[in-house]
């Protein structure tokens, strides 16, 4: 381990930025998407492909994103990244048709699959020093991701009702160049090893995610065979190769499996809600642009009471299961509140309560779902974790979302969307409680973080 980094607590906040701003991608769109529907032309079935555009490529990428980190130095991937959604951004912007709005959002994915785990490997680099050191900045950057998810709600509203819906996009390019001024003076260079990348199995994961989103969105029983045979390829790819893009053996990392089928519920459940709850805002009762993000607003100030001041606290008492399990089943209450509420819904009696509830139930699960994936790999496979874990993270939020659309449309109602999300999250409940096991041993100050599954 080279010596500690006097810039460390500084490069944190660049790195946790870029994971809100990641993340927030998925989310800041939410609001604008009625307008977006209107003058771009896409149909009621066509529009989740807005999201799922960025979250297919995303998701299907998080895995070469951990590999190049690894293979190429964490900060050459970070700044690449950026560049990447610089430039997504900015097709996203200027797109005029539905088809060119879809390529913008799936370049500002790609972008986000080379940040992501190339953050998460940096944020090791720089705090692997110190296991109590390394909580807290995991606790600050764990808390980016969700508060940033929700906080696009309603940045997002602000835009689009003083602006308009392209701003929601413009806002990154600023925001891009700023933090690659930032990355020579405060992030570390990282050395890359020798190796070569599995361009094969990269195509293949991520062509069949993309299919099984577009099999659930459209119910094309050939697209999800397509989908099962590319996936069944992939693992048969990682077998065969010399150096595969996910080697298998990693998943024998105490905690590693348990932690991501968690994580892959829990974003199956959250994503699908605030998207649902977004449209019941303003389709439903009515509200503007500007309304329905500031509606959202008390989740993303409850995500980042809860994961800063609270569950980094409840963490080190308690440890990870427990955690999960108690905020998988309060986020499945709170989603179960929301499936309550009717066409006459009162924002104030109905919407909030149930809304805080899902959010403190998100707040107690991600940090420690996060911190079981990551705390039992080797230092050199942090960017592989980290690929697999946000992986997991959001296919699910794909899958959950494509499945929920296809139920809200089956049923004629944005309730029985929330009906299933609140299924998954207790599904999870069930799983972490039946997989995951307890850490053997807790780690000391200077050791490497014990597994906490």
């Amino acid at each position: 381990m080279s010596a500690v980094n006097p810039r460390r607590w500084w490069a944190l906040i660049v790195l946790a930025a870029a994971q809100f701003m990641v993340i927030m991608d998925t989310s800041i769109i939410g609001v604008a998407l009625p307008d977006m529907q209107r003058e771009l032309g896409f149909t009621d079935s066509s529009l989740q492909w807005v999201f799922n555009a960025y979250v297919v490529a995303f998701g299907g990428l998080l895995l070469l994103g951990g590999k190049l980190s690894d293979l190429l130095g964490a900060r050459k991937i970070f700044t690449a990244g950026w560049v990447v959604l610089t430039a997504g951004s900015v097709i996203a912007a200027a797109a005029g048709t539905v088809w060119v709005e879809i390529l913008g959002r799936a370049v500002q994915g790609v972008g986000g699959a080379l940040i992501a785990p190339a953050a998460m490997t940096l944020l090791m680099m720089l705090f692997g020093h110190s296991p109590r050191e390394l909580g807290k900045a995991m606790s600050l950057y764990g808390a980016a991701a969700p508060a940033g998810g929700t906080a696009g709600v309603f940045l997002g509203g602000v835009i689009t009702e003083y602006l308009s819906w392209p701003w929601v996009f413009i806002v990154y390019i600023p925001i891009g160049l700023a933090t690659l001024a930032a990355i020579p003076a405060l992030l570390p260079k990282a050395e890359g090893k020798r190796g070569s990348v599995d361009w094969l199995g990269a195509i293949a994961v991520t062509a069949g995610v993309a299919l099984a989103v577009y099999a659930i969105v459209t119910t094309d029983w050939l697209a999800g065979v397509g989908a099962a045979v590319l996936l069944v390829a992939f693992l048969l790819i990682q077998r065969s190769v010399r150096e595969p893009l996910m080697p298998l053996a990693i998943w024998k990392t105490p905690g590693l499996a348990a932690a991501n089928l968690a994580m892959a519920l829990l974003g199956a459940a959250w994503i699908p809600m605030w998207y649902f709850l977004n449209l019941y805002l303003q389709k439903t009762l009515g509200y503007g642009s500007f309304a329905s993000g500031a509606a959202l607003l008390p989740m993303t100030v409850a995500v980042m009471i809860f994961m800063v001041g609270i569950t980094a606290r409840l963490l080190g008492r308690f440890g990870a299961k427990p955690l999960i399990v108690l905020g998988l089943g309060v986020l499945a209450v709170g989603i179960a509140g929301l499936s309550l509420v009717g066409a006459n819904g009162s924002f104030v009696t109905d919407v909030l309560p149930a809304s805080l509830i899902a959010a403190v139930g998100m707040s107690l699960a991600y940090i420690p779902a996060m911190m079981s994936a990551m705390s039992g790999v080797r230092p050199e496979e942090a960017g592989l974790a980290s690929g697999i874990v946000n992986t997991t993270y959001n296919v699910g939020s794909a899958l959950g979302l494509a499945v929920m659309t296809a139920i809200a449309t089956g049923q004629g109602s944005t309730n029985a969307a929330f009906v299933g999300a609140a299924v998954v999250a207790a599904i999870g409940v069930v799983a972490t409680v039946a997989f995951m096991r307890r850490p053997k041993a807790v780690a000391q100050e200077g050791q490497q973080p014990a597994a906490l599954g």
